[in-house]
């Protein structure tokens, strides 16, 4: 029998047995609603967590204070008269010793025939060593909190269906105390980096999520319609880039937001379509003064995260201490596949990305371009500033002045992935709309991840913004610094409804 197999014979045995078990728990529902207990209380009385009470343990045992702790049942063991059991709540986990000469026969007996595992319940107790030194409490009174109908799946099986982790992630959390780690850790990401940006002296804004236009990047937008103005309009694909350009022209000289993106996209393990960025823009400064900053940034979210700059992700060991490298982007290409972005035809990319094997859309030069790079980066472990970009494949970055066919742009390299980009905005009105008109024509030809023009943008810059640099990244540095998938540090993942895939299916 195939392992697939055997998972799926152990599942189904592992449903019809929760099957029988939540058809126990109701008649026990229905025998507490009898002797009058609520199964589902409002008030709850809790005075310690339980981490405290194991970090102070001798404190309270010498003073014999009664406490109050809460949490959920993980575990019990009979032993006649008395039965122990371990509550854990989010801080930590401790045994009980429920006693029936300490409780009196009919408490004892209750918690014993109508309380099971995964049920939340209330402790009023006192601290006390077994015979083996175990750190324990004494139960003197307990309160039911929650009854929980369904069993909570074995921790030796778990879940195994990746399908079903996903679907049910507060069980897969639960029964993963590594995978709840991840999120604390993905917390204290976003707040180092959130107090980074306030230290530089940037102020957090927040800009339209619903835009008329999509700009800022080259993506496949989500469309929606607002009925209230009778208007189509689209879920950004960017953190407000266009926004926080217009707040430089306002006045202001450094912003920055961290908030949810949209990208009607396929899903891989790097990429989802809906996920957190950030995203800053500081005036008077060029993209030199960007790299600098991200440096200092990725380091810093290194070292107060995860305590350290060598990481590995997806076999691609690094290290992000010390300055990093740059590597520029039309001779990277040409060393790895002979092809020169800026002077070779179309034809020839696509004749040698047809040697390459590379799967191609789109035979416009900005795909095909783009498309070469993206075999490159596969091969770079970094991190290393890949700049100089062709000027057709970065519609909102400057040009440089040396060579007006290249950018003055930059992108963090990683495992063979772009994870940030920036670079020294466009403030030219007349050259941001000669790109705009461009795009246009891309997106006339059918091309869906061509840029949105925004008519309006041109005329604030016609206003005048100063020079800028601008910056974004994602959360799939964090998911690559962890080396799991994108998915996989997402709380909850975009699932499909059963219904749609029992259809498939049949």
């Amino acid at each position: 029998m195939s392992s697939t197999s055997s998972i799926k014979s152990a599942d189904q045995e592992l449903q019809h047995s929760a099957s029988g078990e939540h058809q126990d728990r109701l008649k026990k529902l229905a025998e507490l609603l009898k002797l009058g207990i609520n199964p589902y209380p409002a008030q709850v009385k809790r005075d310690q967590k339980i981490k405290t009470i194991l970090d102070d343990f001798d404190d309270f045992n010498k003073s014999e204070k009664v406490f109050h702790i809460v949490g959920r049942l993980r575990g019990r063991r009979e032993h006649g008269n008395l039965t122990f059991a371990d509550l854990e709540d989010a801080s930590a986990k401790i045994q009980l010793a429920f006693s029936k000469k300490e409780l009196g026969s009919d408490s004892y007996h209750n918690f014993l025939k109508l309380i099971d595992l995964g049920d939340f319940i209330a402790i009023q107790g006192q601290v006390f060593l077994t015979h083996q030194g175990e750190k324990s409490v004494m139960v003197k009174d307990w309160q039911l909190l929650t009854k929980s109908l369904r069993p909570i799946p074995d921790s030796w099986y778990g879940l195994k269906d990746e399908d079903d982790r996903l679907r049910k992630r507060y069980l897969d959390l639960l029964l993963n105390p590594e995978l709840r780690e991840i999120f604390y850790k993905k917390a204290k990401f976003w707040e180092v980096t959130r107090n980074f940006m306030k230290e530089k002296g940037f102020f957090e804004v927040e800009t339209p999520t619903i835009e008329t236009t999509t700009g800022g990047a080259e993506a496949n937008p989500f469309k929606t319609h607002h009925d209230d103005f009778d208007l189509d309009v689209f879920m950004r694909i960017s953190v407000g880039e266009l926004w926080q350009k217009r707040l430089m022209a306002a006045g202001f000289e450094k912003t920055f937001e961290i908030g949810r993106v949209y990208r009607n996209e396929g899903s891989s393990p790097d990429h989802l379509q809906e996920f957190t960025n950030m995203e800053f823009y500081w005036a008077y400064a060029n993209y030199e003064d960007g790299m600098k900053l991200t440096q200092d940034l990725f380091q810093e979210i290194a070292l107060k995260v995860f305590e350290t700059t060598k990481f590995t992700t997806k076999n691609f060991h690094y290290d992000l201490a010390g300055e990093w490298p740059r590597l520029d982007y039309q001779s990277e290409v040409l060393r790895q596949t002979g092809i020169d972005v800026l002077k070779s035809s179309e034809q020839e990319m696509m004749s040698t990305l047809q040697k390459l094997q590379v799967k191609y859309e789109g035979t416009n030069r900005e795909r095909l371009t783009d498309t070469l790079w993206k075999y490159c980066r596969r091969n770079i472990a970094g991190p290393v500033f890949l700049i100089n970009h062709p000027k057709l494949v970065s519609p909102l970055s400057k040009a440089k002045v040396d060579n007006p066919e290249l950018t003055e742009r930059f992108q963090v390299i990683i495992a063979g992935s772009e994870l940030a980009n920036g670079f020294s905005e466009l403030n030219d009105p007349q050259d941001q709309q000669a790109r705009f008109e461009l795009q246009q024509k891309l997106i006339d030809q059918g091309d869906q991840e061509a840029m949105m023009p925004d008519w309006e943008f041109v005329e604030m810059l016609e206003y005048g913004m100063p020079p800028t640099c601008g910056f974004g990244f994602g959360e799939r540095l964090f998911a690559f610094l962890v080396d799991k998938p994108l998915r996989e540090t997402t709380l909850f993942p975009l699932m499909k409804p059963r219904s749609e895939k029992n259809e498939k299916k049949d």
